[in-house]
């Protein structure tokens, strides 16, 4: 597996990394925890170095589960989760919105129960969720400061926050990375975002780089979600979003097939050949799975290949807003 250094950070990860959340959390019911670990340990041994978690994702389920799957191997692996949200607070009393929480007395909070949870003595990275706007981030990023400085936290990373949030937090501590939606269907980033991190030399970590599932090619306008699964939540899932969207996946099944590749294998190439420093943390609860996604790293998308694949995106509409408005509130700010 290769490396890359997220950023002028000296913190170098697997050129790929790993989502949790799916295992605990939003794609339906919880997964066996058993089997979860297996995936875990699984991916540790093909040279998957990086795994994504939060305290939201459960709640805490999912940092229980990461911290038994991952701390008999910790020396091989670098640990991000995050803070922001208050899981106390029943998000039915706040229009739908989960309730933000970065209050610094909170923060500190979170930081120690983490390290309970994951069951390790410093978070390698420790992301902002989403901006508070009632805190603010000179005061989120010293938190992060004094935990830096008292050996429990490694980096700071920040979470769909937009450029001036993160130039005011990047004063006050340097931020290692951004994590923020970013694939094929969902290039805002590329607007403002990437260059400002460019500038300031701070890696990029997308989220959901196969948008949710969709850039695999296994999802069409037939496709239903029961009410565990968060998509069927998410105005990009209706059908008839899904069913006009599908010409991007016919683009990348286009690609593919010169390439002896799959969907998801361009999708997540095509991040890769953006910048040295993105590192795309797909999620899977699936060996094969995992298995197909870092065979994307040996997939060699030429200037040629980028250049067919940002004409012919570039003339498809996507249908559909990525979040419900009450969320897409707490976003990019």
């Amino acid at each position: 597996m290769q490396k890359r250094k997220l950023g002028n950070s000296n913190l170098e990860v697997s050129a790929i990394g790993l989502g949790c959340m799916g295992m605990s959390f939003s794609y339906g019911p919880p997964k066996d925890k058993q089997e979860m670990i297996s995936v875990l340990r699984s991916a540790v041994e093909r040279g998957i170095t990086f795994f994504d978690t939060a305290e939201v994702y459960g709640p805490y389920a999912n940092e229980e589960l990461v911290g038994e799957a991952l701390s008999p191997l910790r020396d091989q692996v670098v640990i991000a989760t995050k803070f922001g949200f208050d899981t106390g607070v029943d998000p039915r009393n706040t229009k739908g919105a989960p309730a933000l929480n970065s209050r610094p007395e909170h923060i500190k909070e979170v930081a120690e129960a983490s390290l309970k949870r994951l069951k390790i003595d410093v978070i390698d990275l420790f992301y902002q969720h989403r901006v508070d706007p009632d805190v603010p981030i000179e005061e989120v990023a010293g938190a992060v400061k004094e935990l830096i400085q008292q050996g429990k936290v490694k980096h700071f990373g920040l979470s769909e926050a937009g450029v001036q949030t993160i130039r005011r937090a990047h004063a006050v501590q340097p931020v290692t990375a951004l994590q923020s939606e970013y694939s094929l269907w969902w290039r805002r980033p590329e607007a403002e975002i990437i260059p400002t991190l460019e500038e300031l030399g701070i890696g990029l970590v997308p989220y959901s780089p196969l948008g949710k599932g969709f850039l695999t090619g296994k999802i069409d306008q037939n496709a239903t979600f029961d009410s565990f699964d968060f998509r069927s939540k998410l105005p990009r899932f209706t059908p008839e979003a899904l069913k006009a969207n599908q010409a991007l996946v016919n683009l990348l099944d286009n690609i593919a097939e010169r390439k002896q590749a799959t969907p998801a294998q361009i999708a997540l190439a095509w991040l890769l050949a953006k910048k040295p420093w993105i590192v795309p943390i797909p999620g899977t609860t699936k060996l094969h799975r995992l298995d197909e996604n870092i065979g994307a790293v040996a997939v060699e998308l030429t200037p040629d290949d980028l250049s067919e694949i940002e004409t012919a995106a570039a003339q498809i509409a996507v249908l559909g807003e990525r979040y419900p408005e009450q969320l897409e509130q707490i976003t990019g700010r």
